[in-house]
């Protein structure tokens, strides 16, 4: 009789267990190259909650697309680190099962959390007693920043947004490819060099570049 009942316990657990790690979420965009639909929730989720509507900065973090950009980023990370990166989001998503959010069913996952109960979680990672909460936070946070602050429409209200500028072809672009590409993607050839830029200064009242200004709707 004992060892049923643990078999049943067991397996009443491990049921629980898959639900709440993986059962339940919206399906991922097919776009999605490199995020489980799991990541995609909880990247959304706590970027709301990170960046809330009617912060310092009037654009809120569901006016921006982390997972996007978290997405793409992961195509450039080592594995390892890419390894810790998806660790660190299953901690915060399943967190909540030891420091229980406020209000009811506090112990939900992250991602299904009301938006002030997500904000007081992270609040209480940011003002928490040990270094190593406020540190895990200190890491969620560089994450879900750097989606935030580099999403077109964030640096066009801090007005970082890069503006159009016609850049010369010089013999160090002939040398180098783009930030992340290879040596063999290098774009130019020595014919596409052109003459230095005259120094004419930036007009910052000019257009920003195209991929960081506001579409039409």
């Amino acid at each position: 009789m004992l060892f049923a009942a643990f078999v049943v316990s067991l397996v009443v657990c491990f049921a629980l267990g898959a639900r709440r790690f993986l059962l339940g979420y919206p399906p991922a965009s097919e776009s999605r190259r490199h995020l489980a639909p799991r990541e995609v929730a909880l990247l959304g989720a706590a970027t709301d909650a990170m960046f809330p509507s009617g912060g310092a900065v009037p654009v809120a973090g569901s006016d921006v697309d982390t997972p996007g950009y978290v997405d793409v980023w992961f195509g450039l990370l080592h594995p390892g680190k890419r390894l810790q990166v998806r660790l660190l989001l299953v901690l915060f998503e399943h967190a909540t099962l030891f420091f229980w959010a406020p209000g009811p069913r506090g112990w939900r996952r992250f991602s299904s959390l009301s938006l002030q109960q997500r904000i007081e979680a992270l609040r209480g990672w940011y003002a928490s007693r040990s270094f190593v909460r406020r540190t895990v936070f200190t890491a969620l946070r560089s994450v879900l920043g750097i989606a935030y602050l580099g999403h077109p429409t964030t640096m066009r209200h801090l007005q970082v947004a890069p503006y159009v500028i016609a850049s010369p072809v010089l013999d160090a672009d002939l040398l180098y490819p783009p930030i992340g590409r290879s040596l063999d993607e290098i774009a130019y050839t020595a014919a596409d060099r052109t003459p230095a830029s005259d120094g004419t200064p930036i007009d910052l009242a000019g257009p920003v570049d195209p991929r960081y200004a506001e579409r039409p709707l």
